[in-house]
C-alpha cells in the first residue's frame, strides 16, 4: 500500500478513515446510536484500533461538534491477513441493516469509495476493484 497510510512505529499497519453520513431525517440522537453501532461491529474485526476522528465545526442545524455525532472514525488494521476486505464487507452488511439513505465513505491511500444502501450486483464490481487496489498480492 501506499505511504502515508502505516501507523508511525508499527510495521504493516494501514489507516483507513471512513466517514458516516447520515440519512438527513435522522435526529441526532439516532445518528450517534448508529455510529457507536458500525464502531462496535468494526472494532469486533481483527483490527488494531477503531478511534473518532477530531472534527472540525459541527455541521449547519447540529447540536454539537462531537466527533462521534460528526461520523468520522480512523481504523488501523493489518495490511496482511484478509481484514480489508471484511472491513468493507463488514460496512456494507451494516448499511444493509441499518441505515436507510445514510452513507459512508472510506478512504485509504487517498483513495475513496462511498458505500450505501444498495443490491449486492450494484456495488459487486465497485467494492470488488477498491479492494483489489488496496490488497497486496
Amino acid at each position: 500500500m501506499g505511504e502515508g497510510t502505516e501507523q508511525p512505529g508499527v510495521a504493516d499497519v494501514d489507516l483507513a478513515r471512513l466517514v458516516f453520513v447520515p440519512d438527513p431525517e435522522l435526529d441526532p440522537a439516532d445518528v450517534d446510536r448508529l455510529l457507536r453501532s458500525l464502531r462496535y461491529e468494526i472494532d469486533e474485526l481483527d483490527v488494531e484500533s477503531v478511534t473518532p476522528v477530531p472534527g472540525g465545526p459541527a455541521p449547519a442545524g447540529a447540536k454539537s461538534a462531537d466527533p462521534v455525532t460528526i461520523g468520522a472514525l480512523l481504523v488501523a488494521f493489518s495490511a496482511a491477513g484478509g481484514v480489508f476486505p471484511a472491513l468493507i464487507e463488514t460496512i456494507r452488511d451494516w448499511l444493509n441493516r441499518h441505515s436507510g439513505h445514510s452513507r459512508v465513505t472510506l478512504t485509504i491511500d487517498g483513495d475513496t469509495i462511498e458505500l450505501e444502501r444498495a443490491s449486492r450486483p450494484q456495488q459487486a464490481q465497485l467494492v470488488d476493484a477498491f479492494i483489489r487496489r488496496h490488497t497486496i498480492g
